[in-house]
């Protein structure tokens, strides 16, 4: 059975083709990951599939009474509600589709016959769907859910609007798994989820009996939960059948397929044009020469796809520090209540820590605290005089400023093709160069704070979360740079893929926490 059938979409913005006559057909049970290089346009497809943007061109096609469930990039909470208000609004439909029940039980008062039976159908399928969907156990399905990805610990009545990002990204995950939609679509679940919580979503998803889309760079976590690979590139869908491994493997066995074959058709041309070119003014020839020259007219020939900009990063390394970088004395993190025990310890020169640690335990507050952007609940942070930061925050809203000008406002003193070399470095082509902040992927908006990191000299290299909305080829190459760094680093990350093999040393927030894990 076909969820979803989408024809020929086609959708671009200006002059760049983000979809071309793209097809897609979701099946009932597939679990499909949806793939592509920062900018290709997953986004826009999902949002194009939800109603949320209109296509240029083309059918998008739902079965009847479908229910889906859609986790976006920006996906926000109402401020003023509780975690459990908001998991409440996960059974909505529901409420409406028992008030439709009802109205159709009324009606079957006023009809008989053919029509009867066609209401009682109708009402049966209604009473199946609510039944499977759960909605008569709607209170501990709540409880168990919750605490399935830790929102029990925070607490139910907690107001949304004190919620760390990580802990809004449960609320608004758990909300979608509460609906059991008959499609769930996931853009990037993994962003603020935790390695514990990464394991839940992961188990959850595998034994998922209903449809998933999902958009996600976190390779072995997609690897282990699909069974079926969308691919995006150069405006054109293509579908793979098997995981992400199974989808590279026949990739690359494609495109050396249309090389060769590209290859061999240059050839027959060039010979075709030389016969052409030496036989149409001879008299005795020319007849040939014409029916090479038709051969060539009819020829499709046959397009490599550019090659894509893959990226390079490296950061700058200023004037040596003392040996201590970092030193926290009885220092206790937190906002309006303590998250930690105090803490004693050092940050030692050429020190590179990857923190760890469950969500809403103080890894963001920890990097804050100790640069001086947050204040701690009592004790000290003392930074070595030479000290020279570079920081990379989690999350970092986009604005009207272009990326040229958002570069620009930093280092003024550059002149305009720096800036755009500078910005390529980085993966970033001419039309995301010109575009504003606000409108460019996550990971676009990523490589153009990447690129300010770059330009600047530092001794500590401090990173939040820094492979969120990051495509493979990104993140290969920063975990290059970062190991390529003579400095010190202090780096957040829930991919220990990431910083495996970067990493001297992990703090293990949990083991300083005062809160029950």
């Amino acid at each position: 059975m076909s969820i979803l059938t989408v024809e020929n979409v086609s959708h671009g913005f200006g002059s760049r083709k983000i979809l071309e006559n793209a097809s897609f057909r979701l099946l009932k049970g597939e679990h499909v990951g949806l793939v592509g290089a920062n900018g290709e346009g997953k986004s826009t497809f999902l949002n194009i599939i939800t109603g949320q943007l209109m296509p240029d061109e083309g059918k998008i096609q739902w079965c009847n009474r479908i229910t889906t469930g859609y986790l976006d990039q920006s996906s926000t909470l109402t401020k003023g509600k509780t975690i459990r208000e908001v998991l409440r609004e996960a059974f909505s439909d529901m409420y409406k589709m028992e008030q439709e029940m009802l109205e159709l039980y009324e009606k079957m008062g006023e009809v008989e016959g053919d029509e009867l039976d066609a209401l009682m159908a109708d009402v049966g399928e209604i009473q199946e769907m609510l039944e499977h969907s759960g909605f008569y156990v709607l209170d501990s399905r709540i409880e168990e859910y919750a605490n399935g990805l830790g929102l029990g610990e925070i607490g139910l009545d907690k107001d949304v609007t004190d919620l760390s990002g990580g802990q809004r990204t449960k609320v608004l995950l758990t909300k979608l798994l509460l609906q059991n939609p008959m499609i769930l679509i996931l853009d990037e679940p993994t962003n603020y989820l935790d390695e514990n919580h990464i394991n839940w979503l992961k188990n959850f998803l595998q034994n998922y009996e209903n449809a998933f889309i999902l958009v996600s760079h976190d390779i072995p976590f997609l690897n282990s939960v699909v069974n079926v690979i969308y691919h995006v590139e150069d405006a054109v869908l293509t579908r793979y059948k098997g995981d992400y491994n199974d989808f590279r493997n026949m990739y690359e066995l494609k495109k050396r397929q249309l090389e060769q074959a590209y290859e061999k058709q240059q050839k027959e041309i060039a010979q075709l044009e030389d016969f052409v070119a030496r036989n149409k003014a001879r008299v005795a020839t020319t007849n040939m020469a014409k029916s090479r020259q038709k051969k060539l007219d009819k020829m499709e020939v046959i397009q490599l796809a550019k090659a894509k900009i893959k990226p390079t990063f490296s950061f700058n390394t200023a004037r040596t520090p003392g040996r201590v970088v970092i030193e926290a004395k009885d220092l206790v993190l937190g906002y309006d209540e303590p998250l930690t025990s105090p803490l004693n310890f050092k940050l030692e020169r050429g020190q590179k820590v990857a923190i760890k640690g469950v969500n809403g335990l103080g890894k963001s507050t920890l990097l804050k605290t100790l640069l001086g952007i947050q204040p701690a609940i009592s004790g000290s942070v003392e930074l070595d005089q030479f000290v020279q930061v570079g920081y990379f925050e989690q999350e970092h809203a986009g604005g009207s400023h272009t990326a040229l000008q958002e570069i620009w406002e930093e280092y003024p003193s550059m002149t305009n093709a720096e800036v755009r070399a500078a910005l390529a470095k980085c993966g970033l082509t001419t039309q995301h160069i010109e575009s504003q902040m606000r409108v460019l992927s996550g990971g676009e908006n990523a490589k153009v704070r990447l690129c300010k990191l770059m330009l600047r000299e530092m001794n500590l290299l401090v990173l939040d979360e820094p492979t969120n909305h990051l495509d493979v080829d990104a993140k290969d190459a920063l975990k290059e740079a970062v190991q390529n760094f003579k400095g010190t680093v202090l780096l957040v990350s829930h991919e220990p893929e990431f910083y495996s093999g970067v990493a001297t040393d992990i703090w293990n927030l949990e083991d300083w926490t005062t809160k029950i894990v």
